[in-house]
Formats: C-alpha cells, structure tokens, sequence
C-alpha cells in the first residue's frame, strides 16, 4: 500500500517534470520561434542592405551638374552595442552623447538586431579615430553610401532640389518593400519629383557573424550577395554655363527675384533660378542642425521658389492678352485710337498713365510700344470682363504650367463668377475690371506661367509645357526614354499676333524695354511694374529673340525693384547677349539641335 502510494508520487513528479519540458519546448520552438530564429541567424548569417548611389543629371550638353561622391556613414547594432562605449565613441567623433543615444534608441525600438544609420558623412578624422578603437566598441560598423557632388559655379538649388534622410513621418507613407526607415528620399526639386527613377535598387550582402556579434567575412564567399543597381540618370534641358549666368546677374541686383529661360519650340528650360538660393552643398550629407536653422530662419526665405509659387500681378507685361482678345473678337482694330492725357477717369476715381504724363493719340501697336495705361483702361471696357477672362485662360493664367519641378503654385484669374464670390453679386462695379485691363487688381502669375506665355507670343500661338527633363536612361535595358513635348495651338490668327508682336519689337526697339536690346539681334519684349502695398513695386520683363524666327523666350522679375525696364529689362539683355554667343541665330542651329533625338547625338 504504501509503495502503491510511493510510486503515484514518483509517476505525478515524473508527469511534471515531462510535462515542463514538453511545456518548455512548445514555448521554444513555436511562441518565441520566429525570436530566437532570429536571434540564431544573428548569431550566424547577418543580412545588410547596400544602399544604391542616385542617378546623376546631366545638363544638355552632357556635362554632369549632379554627381555623386562616397559618403562614409557610421552603424550601431542596439543588440550588440554595449552602452559604457558611448562617452567613448562621443569623444571621437564630437557629437554629443545625448544624440547618440537618441539614434541608438530609435534603433533599438525599429530592430534591434538590425544596424542602425546614427552619423552620416563621417570627416576623414572621425572615421580614423573610430576604426583604431573599433576593438573597443562592437555593434559599431560603416556602410558606404553617396552624396551629391556639385558644379562650383551653378547653384541650381531650386531645380536640382535635394535628398535626405526619410522623416517618420514620410517613412509612415512610403511603401515598406522599398524604403527603409533611415533611407534617403528625394525632398524637393527634381530629386523629388523624378524619386522613383533617380533612386535605385538596393543590394544585399550576407556576412558571417560570430557568437559574439562580430563579422568573419561574407556568407559562402560572397557568392549570395546581390549587387546594387545605381539610379538611372537624368538628361536635363538646363545649360549649365547659361544657368550660371542667370544666377549671377540676378544675385548682382541685391534684390530678391526669379528668371526663366525657355526654347520656343518644345518648353525646354535652359535656365530656371530664384534668388535667394541656398547652397545645396550644405544638404547634401550630414546636415547640422545649425546650418538648417540659418536656411529656414533666413527672413529673405531662400527655400521659397519664385519662379513657380510667385503670384504677382504681372502689370503692362499683361497689355497684350486684352490687345489679342480685341482684335479676335474684332471690338477694336489695329488703328483703333484713344487720346491719353495722363489721366483716365472712371467715377470718382483717377487712373494714372506714368505719372500723369500723356501719350497724345496712340493706336494698339504704339500703346504697346510706350505702355500706354490710358489706352488699356479704355480698351478693356470694349472687351469686357467675360472676353477678358476667357483670352487669360488661354494663355494658361489660373492654371499650373505643368512643369516638372513640384509644388508649383498658381493664382485664380478673375471672373464675374470669382468677383460675385469674393465681393458678393452687389459688391463690386465695372470699375473694379479697370485695373485688369494693365494686369493689376485681383490676378497674379508667376515666372514660369509668364515664361510660357512670352513663348506663345513668339512662336505666334503654340502654348507649350515648360519642362527640366528631356530623358533619362534606363539602366536595366540600357535605352534613352524621351520625356513628350505637351503643347496646345491656340486658335489665333496670325494677323492678330503680327500686331502685337510689332508692338513689342518697337517697345525693346525704341521704348520701354529699351535696356534688353542686344547688338546684331532684334529683341521683342514688354516691361512691366507690379504694384506693392508693402514697399517699392516689383519689376517685371518679359521678352523672346530673334524676332524674326524666335528660338528663346525669357521672363525676368525682381521684387522691390520699381520700373521693369529699369532692371529686369537689363538682366534680360545681358543674358541674351551671352545665350546668342553659343547659339548663334545661323541656319536655326537651336531648332535643328532640338529636333533630334538625344540618342543620335
């Protein structure tokens, strides 16, 4: 009985102590399996990413405007790393201890087995000093990544724009199967806007790990390691010594501003700036945070592009939408006249023409010509507000140009719908439309929208999208992709656009635009002046050349600068002097060049 009793309690004991292994094993091998799966492969065969360089960018002519060079960039592995290092690895490398552990930290949270980017564009000085004390200090490694490299006199900063580490709050948007969570992504400018073709493919690199975390080499030498594929390049439309041009004539003025250069056959940019820039250089690795603060606290707001998200009233740079929409719908004639006194009075209220100064008797060409308010206030009574309007909108005003460079702004182009809105169906009078007539008032445009309208003109009636990009190469199959030419003809007659456009040539010829005239060519601009309740007026100027077969359109503006012939006018000329010594007007070298396909060049 009693050894009955005994054994009951042997067998019980035994039954636990099965039942706790077996209990024990289950926990193992199926609730903490994908864990200590991991852990093992850790402790054996570790898998790392291999960051792939960006494609570089190429201005038209092949020369390389955004290149890349290595960038050595310090990892931690949480699990690996042991804490009482980092006064140690603070000390060599001169950052402070709190930012080290806030890296380390995010890390550890994301994966801790997994390496974790913590410095970026280590000094030749720092990586010396961390890899003599490496023995010290495991969980620490280097990957070799990329930075940009760019020319030293072509800024470009609103253009090329530029990539950075991903935010946490973009990594929670982008798809996981391609970014990781401290990868660099395209954040503004072309980097942005073309990611998906600059970026690359990441490679994989298996290494042999010891029990102690330490790498012994690669994975059965190297030969499961998947090489990385760089990005495909960008073959850009900017000319690289003309776009230096444009930044240096604009930068001389001291002034705040936007210049745009644009072929008019197809809406290549040849050059695109806005000033204030900042330099790209300082954004390209490591970023401290000092030098970030200098650029967003700058009160001039250089990270502001002026030549798509600028609404300005355009001024008398505008006179020649409601010239157009009088002739075409035949409410005035070439000869059509008004007399200018200076003074044109509408109600109670008293419209100035360049300070009270009469003009006398001028027809529509020689309105143009001088910038006669006078004529412009009278001529768009005639037209009326819904011609007005519906003349505007053809010209692409209140609507994105579609260029590629993001975040383009526009402003909405007033109409008796928008004034009933904003004024109420009561509000406002006819009066309130007097002031459209030079491009004042409600309305605002940017240099871009005017760039492209200034190409409409010369080419007499083909509304093109400006475009940064013409192809780009794909690296998988080797071929060239043409970007498309996107235009629209619009339905004007040519007779309407000889008016204007002779009034423009005699305008540069022998009246307001007078400082963009370049010796051996014919020029054929408008100035124009947009008023600022703030301070000094904005100046604008637009223009295209050679008057007779036009190649290049331009639209300069420079803020606070008063009369636009008396400074963007000039920038526009000095330019064009340069842009015409390279391509010369001679058998329609331009058009011929752009005619071919990039692939047969």
């Amino acid at each position: 009985m009693e050894q009955t009793r005994s054994m009951t309690i042997v067998y019980a004991l035994l039954a636990l102590v099965f039942a706790t292994l077996l209990g024990r094993l289950f926990y193992l091998q199926v609730v903490e399996q994908s864990f200590l799966k991991e852990v093992s492969s850790q402790n054996s065969i570790r898998k790392i990413s291999i960051d792939a360089p960006r494609g570089v960018m190429y201005d038209r002519n092949g020369i390389a405007v955004v290149d890349n060079q290595p960038l050595y960039t310090l990892q931690i592995t949480p699990s690996e790393f042991n804490k009482e290092s980092l006064p140690l690895l603070s000390e060599l490398l001169g950052v402070s201890e709190l930012e080290l552990e806030a890296k380390i930290a995010e890390g550890r949270a994301y994966n801790r087995f997994a390496p974790t980017k913590v410095v970026r564009d280590l000094t030749p000085l720092q990586l010396a000093r961390v890899e003599e004390n490496l023995w010290r200090m495991p969980g620490i490694s280097f990957a070799l990544e990329s930075k940009r490299k760019y020319l030293p006199n072509v800024r470009g900063a609103h253009i090329f724009g530029y990539a950075k580490a991903i935010s946490k709050a973009m990594y929670e948007k982008v798809p996981k199967e391609i970014y990781a969570r401290d990868d660099i992504i395209g954040y503004r400018g072309l980097e942005k806007y073309y990611e998906d073709i600059l970026r690359g493919t990441k490679g994989t690199r298996y290494l042999l790990v010891n029990s102690l975390g330490r790498q012994v080499g690669d994975w059965e030498g190297g030969a499961k390691n998947i090489p990385y594929q760089t990005g495909n390049d960008l073959y850009l439309t900017i000319d690289a010594e003309l776009q230096g041009v444009a930044e240096s004539l604009l930068t001389a003025t001291g002034k705040s501003g936007a210049f745009v250069a644009m072929d008019v056959h197809n809406g290549d940019l040849l050059a695109c700036t806005s000033q204030p820039d900042y330099d790209l250089n300082v954004l390209g690795g490591f970023t401290e945070a000092s030098a970030w603060q200098a650029i967003v606290g700058d009160p001039k707001n250089p990270l502001f592009d002026r030549t798509t998200q600028t609404r300005y009233p355009p001024g008398s740079t505008y006179k020649m939408i409601s010239a157009i929409a009088a002739l075409e719908d035949s409410v005035a004639t070439p000869s059509t006249t008004f007399y200018c006194t200076g003074h044109f009075k509408f109600g109670n209220k008293d419209f100035l023409c360049h300070g009270g100064k009469g003009h006398g008797s001028v027809d529509m060409t020689r309105a143009i010509q001088v910038s006669c308010n006078s004529y412009f206030y009278n001529l768009v009574r005639r037209i009326g507000f819904e011609r007005w309007t519906k003349y505007g909108k053809m010209f692409g005003f209140g609507q994105k140009t579609g260029v590629d460079i993001p975040d383009e702004q526009t402003a909405t182009i007033p109409s008796p719908e928008y004034f009933d809105k904003l004024y109420g169906k009561r509000g406002w009078t006819e009066g309130y439309i007097i002031s459209l007539g030079i491009g004042q008032g409600e309305m605002g445009a940017s240099p871009m929208q005017m760039v492209r309208y200034a190409a409409a003109l010369g080419n007499s009636g083909t509304l093109l999208q400006p475009r940064v990009v013409r192809a780009y190469r794909d690296k998988n199959s080797g071929a060239i992709i043409e970007m498309p030419t996107v235009q629209e003809k619009l339905p004007i007659s040519q007779s309407t656009f000889n008016v204007v456009r002779n009034g423009m040539l005699l305008a540069v010829e022998n009246g307001t635009g007078g400082r963009a005239r370049v010796p051996g060519i014919k020029v054929a601009g408008k100035t124009g002046t947009a008023q600022n309740p703030h301070g000094e007026d904005h100046a604008w100027f637009i223009c295209f050349a050679p008057f007779e077969k036009p190649t290049i359109a331009l639209a300069v503006l420079v803020e606070n600068a008063g009369f636009g012939g008396t400074v963007a006018a000039p920038i526009a000329g000095e330019w064009l002097k340069r842009y015409f010594q390279k391509y010369p007007p001679i058998a329609q070298h331009v058009a011929e060049q752009n005619a071919k396909p990039l692939a047969a060049r």
